[in-house]
């Protein structure tokens, strides 16, 4: 691949882009929480409870699906005219849910504004990819994982303090200025990036099968978080929709010409074991953020607004993680060292988060602080790690296969999690509510938390006893399963960072 353009090397142009791209991966992240706390508001309005759970899980579905059709197709058009074309999906489709008249309308303008906040994450951080040498990018990467975890906190702020003075459709309707002045300023400041001088071919058989298979494995996943059995028929079916189209996805892109995701990127030890660590490292941060406040608030009897701030630890310990983590990379020029520490403190966290209760706030914050700077530690050298390992031209696709992996993990951290939870319950006093507790990504459990309020005296003090047992072992197991993260970081190559002297083409 040859450009048109040489990328902007000069200190001014790449402090401009940086504005640019940290706003879009402020916008993209801000609506996975913004909108939670305006559900009960958008409920009473439409009167309709059914299609309730899809106002976020649509979204995030059509994000995460989103993600690597953006990455092929930035190899082969170019990022910039990518990015605005999803910032500008992304602020359109906001509109349309500020506006919207019907649950039916709201979740549809969501899915395509999940689509648009796709482009923008992932194109985003391919971007760094194409104008920063790999030793300087663990670095930039760490301020957007900053962006993320400002969200996670901002989000639910905004959207309370929204929702209670204003209305639930400025929840959508920020966005407007936000992500206009995020188009234009990517509109000026994205000119010298690389252009393709290839003449594109697109796989459009690869991306039908991918958005299939992956939009039926995610349904399927998020059935199972609410509480569906795994053996009931809506959700075996979306299972074997998702075998047969993953599988003939994979046979497909073995044979041809130009892959949407090329499979030899797969026999690249150093870049998969990089996805597989992104992978736990969002399973456990992003399940970790949806329970830990529901364990707080039905062992504690708290509100709401507690939990939030019972949450503050972990998402002030990302960024930390993250800074200290790309600083060192770049100084050292070695991604593994980082990766390696996070992984080893992951589990030691969460041990200690399971034997500290929620009552016992600054230990539990301790703890909870330590979970936070773990992740933040792997989330921006997994990614720099897996780009590191690829050629120039692969790395759109490498950035949107780590996005992939981490949206996934996620999916199936909260899916996973909320499933144990329920099945620890079934046995418990507490087991009638908890069947029909809805504790997928966005869910907030009111129907358990609820029924914990509508007890009182001596029975109130045994259950809120059994959870906290319960809970305990849930993070136990939690515990247990980041060991398969630390254990693709111990097989991970101890390879160098590419310098700031090599602008491979």
């Amino acid at each position: 691949m040859t450009n048109l353009n040489q990328p902007p090397q000069s200190k001014p142009a790449i402090r401009s882009i940086l504005v640019a791209l940290m706003l879009a991966i402020f916008l993209g992240a801000l609506d996975q929480t913004i909108v939670a706390v305006s559900i009960p508001a958008i409920s009473a309005q439409f009167k309709d409870v059914s299609q309730l759970a899809w106002v976020i899980s649509g979204y995030m579905v059509a994000m995460t699906v989103a993600v690597p059709i953006y990455g092929k197709l930035g190899d082969l058009y170019g990022r910039r005219r990518l990015m605005l074309f999803g910032m500008g999906l992304f602020t359109l489709a906001s509109l349309f849910c500020g506006l919207a008249q019907s649950m039916e309308q709201l979740v549809l303008a969501r899915i395509i504004q999940g689509i648009g906040a796709g482009g923008m994450i992932s194109v985003s951080q391919a971007i760094i990819g194409d104008i920063i040498p790999p030793r300087e990018r663990g670095r930039y990467q760490g301020y957007f994982s900053g962006m993320y975890a400002i969200a996670s906190v901002a989000g639910p702020v905004l959207g309370g303090f929204m929702t209670e003075y204003l209305s639930w459709r400025w929840v959508f309707l920020i966005n407007l200025p936000l992500g206009l002045a995020a188009w234009w300023i990517s509109y000026r400041t994205l000119v010298g990036l690389p252009v393709p001088q290839r003449k594109p071919i697109i796989d459009y058989l690869g991306t039908v099968l991918m958005i299939v298979g992956l939009t039926s494995l995610l349904l399927s996943i998020t059935f199972i978080g609410q509480g569906h059995s795994w053996r009931d028929s809506q959700v075996l079916g979306l299972l074997v929709a998702a075998i047969i189209a993953l599988g003939l996805f994979v046979w497909h892109e073995r044979r041809t010409l130009e892959p949407l995701l090329p499979m030899h990127l797969f026999a690249n030890r150093s870049a998969v074991l990089c996805w597989c660590t992104i992978f736990f490292t969002s399973f456990q941060a992003i399940s970790l953020i949806v329970l830990m406040p529901l364990r707080y608030q039905s062992i504690t009897g708290a509100g709401a607004d507690s939990a939030a701030m019972h949450l503050l630890p972990l998402a002030m310990g990302l960024p930390m993680g993250a800074y200290f983590a790309g600083r060192m990379t770049s100084v050292t020029g070695y991604y593994k060292p980082m990766i390696l520490a996070g992984a080893v403190l992951m589990p030691l966290a969460i041990f200690g988060m399971a034997f500290s209760p929620p009552s016992a706030q600054v230990l539990s914050g301790v703890f909870m602080l330590f979970a936070g700077i773990a992740a933040g530690m792997q989330f921006p050298t997994s990614l720099v790690g897996a780009q590191n390992s690829v050629q120039q031209h692969d790395i759109g696709v490498a950035t949107s296969t780590t996005n992939l992996f981490r949206s996934l993990g996620g999916a199936v951290g909260v899916a996973l999690m909320s499933a144990l939870l329920l099945a620890l319950l079934h046995d418990s006093l507490l087991a009638p509510a908890a069947g029909q507790a809805m504790l997928g990504e966005g869910s907030s459990g009111n129907v358990l938390l609820d029924s914990l309020n509508a007890v009182q005296g001596p029975a109130l003090a045994s259950l809120r006893t059994e959870l906290l047992q319960t809970f305990r072992h849930l993070l136990i197991i939690s515990a247990v399963i980041s060991l398969l993260g630390l254990s693709a970081a111990i097989a991970m190559p101890n390879q160098v960072l590419r310098g700031r002297e090599d602008k491979a083409q």
